[in-house]
């Protein structure tokens, strides 16, 4: 679930670390005819033309937007007045307009609708953008000019959000080797040149593993699969020219049902196997050399400027400000997760035996024994629950919440009126509900597909800020869910829409933003998690389940018995989820912590786990060889700890909306939500926002009581 706020991040940084040794024009002088690179026309104050888009196009509109940003830029860097915060901050803010909107299609090439040929265009061009941003981010010129701005803001402080913006664009520059000897520049860059190249052959290589493992069925190997999947699958087979046949792809939304209602044990374990080893096949899409030298690079790099290890370096912006807080945390919930996960077993090992299944339990049996276990213990089937769990309805929820929170409408934009990439896309416009003012479109992209990366995400295409006139916000929400055959309704898992919840977050995050400089939009990466995490929790609320939790065949209501039983086991499995989640944070920490000389990626990550002891009924959430969130990039690298250090936040902020007289519909707990929580980006500091909002830090006891753990002692 990647948040997407990271695009806005993305392209920040690209404005900012950017450059080429062309020689360059004024930007008032270049004119482009390239459609990717043109301003934006069109309805809602311009939209993407993304009808328009083509793998032909990105290459030379990449290449020209670099050099329009490479002229604003150099134009800052050479003025010949003293450095001021107007001259200098606010000149780089300016710049990079038309970067942005290429990557704006960049990035919908890459993940929604990638194709070999993008990928061969990805590949060229990742070192000559690595390139772009070094060279800017060593100018010597541009940063000795945004250290005085600086030093001057030390002395005598700006307005908050100028001041806000000044000290972390000197903190980026900082950290990205600004201070750095010539000799040591020249190094940073060529690691940083390389490092893009492994990043995208580690995105390309898990992308053709998902594509190129698929497990068909016959009719007579269908047993448990609900009705629905069962034609999807037929669906899918049929558009790869299986007639005949039932595709279970490799991807998440694909294989956790299957895992779940399969009776096929044998086939369990080739899908459970197709999908944790992609990257690992010991084959020329094989990852494990590729991270060992990701980690060589990423070691060697923070290591010109003196860290002793890239995470020491990563986490001193965020929150946790260091590795071993950060550990600390994952380590208080790690004992109470593996216990939990050993009483699970126990209960499924007892099912298995009851129904005379003679097995014991592996990691393709956990899902498939846990649903038995559900069933057992609370009465509860995770099939009926899906069928109170329509796509559309829960869209038409979310904007419910939407309006409760932040007063939000969200109207349908006629087909055809809007340019989308794909005919699966849909669009909306976000207005207020009392005032009418809009706010901006949301698009939504909601089924899995050939060409489109799997899991979740939001991104903007265009983001808020005011400093040169209000904009409104263009943010979309992107999942993988089976597309359904035609006239069927697309039910999801509980689990599925609290992501689809969650990821809207994002989306809300985007859409209430209030800041003034298009820095401010970036996030802190243990922080940007916590608002979607929080908005998770209105799905079980009443309001909800009462008005759009209907079976989709009938209409009726959920029963207010089956809501029970899915509240009386909010805490089940929750050993599963929680285990599988923190051994990947943990080993995302330990792998950026240890010497990564000559490291076997495999038998680091086997021995690892061994040493925490790892339950061996279940894998790690993302196992190493695919753990794009870490590797084909480094959003998340040394950062996965993030979600759980925001679920801290989420489950503290929740015991506020408890502890209201309106619960989680309070208008006065909700405006403070709305002001402190999303309003401001990373217009402030996250710890002093949190406090604003709660009136004093956040404790872990709330998180421990949510997942059912022993809750620990107030130290």
């Amino acid at each position: 679930m990647i948040s997407k706020s990271i695009k806005a991040t993305l392209i920040c940084s690209i404005v900012l670390f950017s450059s080429c040794k062309e020689e360059t024009k004024n930007p008032e002088q270049i004119m482009s005819d390239n459609i990717l690179i043109q301003e934006w026309t069109g309805p809602y104050k311009g939209v993407p033309a993304f009808d328009k888009v083509s793998v032909e196009a990105i290459k030379p509109a990449m290449e020209e937007a670099m050099k329009i940003n490479l002229a604003e830029i150099d134009k800052i860097a050479n003025n010949l007045e003293p450095a001021t915060f107007e001259n200098t901050i606010v000149a780089m803010e300016s710049a990079g307009k038309e970067l942005s909107r290429v990557f704006t299609y960049y990035g919908i090439m890459g993940s929604n609708v990638s194709s070999p040929e993008f990928r061969a265009v990805q590949a060229e061009l990742a070192p000559k953008l690595s390139d772009f941003r070094s060279e800017i981010s060593q100018n010597e010129k541009l940063f000795q000019r945004i250290k005085t701005v600086y030093e001057a803001s030390q002395e005598t402080p700006l307005e908050p959000q100028a001041q806000r913006v000044v000290d972390l664009t000197y903190k980026q520059f900082e950290m990205n080797g600004a201070n750095l000897n010539a000799e040591k520049k020249k190094r940073y860059a060529e690691i940083n040149k390389e490092l893009s190249t492994l990043y995208t052959d580690f995105a390309n290589n898990v992308l053709h593993d998902e594509e190129n493992y698929i497990t068909y069925l016959t009719e007579d190997q269908l047993g448990g699969l609900a009705d629905g999947f069962i034609k999807s699958a037929a669906k899918i087979a049929t558009d790869k020219q299986e007639d005949g046949k039932y595709a279970i792809t490799n991807s998440r939304s694909s294989m956790d049902p299957f895992l779940t209602y399969s009776t096929e044990r044998k086939l369990r374990k080739q899908v459970w196997e197709n999908y944790y080893s992609r990257g690992d096949n010991g084959d020329d899409y094989d990852n494990n050399k590729i991270i060992a030298k990701i980690l060589q690079l990423r070691k060697e790099r923070v290591g010109l400027m003196g860290y002793d290890n890239y995470a020491e370096w990563r986490l001193q912006d965020r929150m946790a400000k260091t590795p071993e807080k950060a550990m600390d945390l994952m380590m208080a919930v790690w004992p109470a997760a593996t216990a939990r996960v050993k009483e699970e077993v126990a209960d499924m090992q007892t099912v298995a035996n009851e129904l005379g299944d003679n097995i014991t339990i592996e990691p393709w049996d956990y899902r498939y024994y846990a649903e038995k276990v559900r069933k057992k213990k609370y009465d509860l089937d995770s099939d009926e629950v899906k069928q109170y769990l329509q796509l559309d309805k829960l869209t038409e929820a979310m904007f419910f919440t939407a309006g409760e929170l932040f007063n939000y409408k969200f109207t349908p934009v006629a087909e055809g009126s809007v340019p989308v990439f794909h005919e699966d896309v849909k669009v909306w416009e976000v207005t207020d509900k009392d005032s009418s003012k809009h706010i901006g479109l949301w698009y939504l992209d909601p089924f899995a597909r050939q060409g489109k990366r799997s899991g979740a995400w939001a991104t903007t295409y265009r983001s808020s800020d005011s400093f040169e006139g209000e904009k409104n916000v263009l943010a979309s929400n992107n999942s993988n869910f089976v597309k359904p055959a035609p006239g069927e309704a697309v039910l999801v898992s509980w689990d599925d829409a609290t992501t689809f919840f969650h990821e809207f977050g994002h989306a809300l995050h985007f859409f209430s933003a209030d800041v003034k400089y298009p820095t401010l939009n970036g996030g802190v990466r243990d922080y940007t998690e916590f608002q979607s995490q929080l908005l998770e929790r209105w799905l079980s609320t009443d309001k909800v389940i009462n008005q759009f939790l209907v079976h989709y065949k009938t209409g009726e209501p959920i029963p207010a018995a089956l809501v029970e039983k899915i509240k009386n086991a909010s805490t089940f499995n929750q050993g599963f989820g929680t285990t599988e989640y923190l051994a990947s944070a943990l080993i995302d920490m330990k792998l950026h912590l240890a010497d990564p000389t000559d490291i076997d990626i495999d038998k680091f990550e086997r021995e690892t786990l061994d040493e925490l002891g790892m339950p061996k009924e279940l894998p790690m959430r993302h196992r190493t060889p695919q753990f794009g969130h870490v590797f084909s990039g480094e959003g998340y690298a040394t950062a996965y700890y993030g979600y759980m250090w925001a679920d801290v936040l989420t489950s503290d902020a929740s015991e506020a909306f408890k502890e209201s007289e309106g619960g989680f519909y309070d208008k006065t707990v909700a405006d403070k939500l709305v002001k402190y929580l999303f309003a401001p980006r990373n217009a402030m500091d996250p710890a002093e926002a949190y406090r604003k909002f709660r009136g004093r830090d956040a404790k872990i006891e709330a998180l421990m009581k949510d997942r059912g753990f022993p809750v620990p002692e107030t130290k």
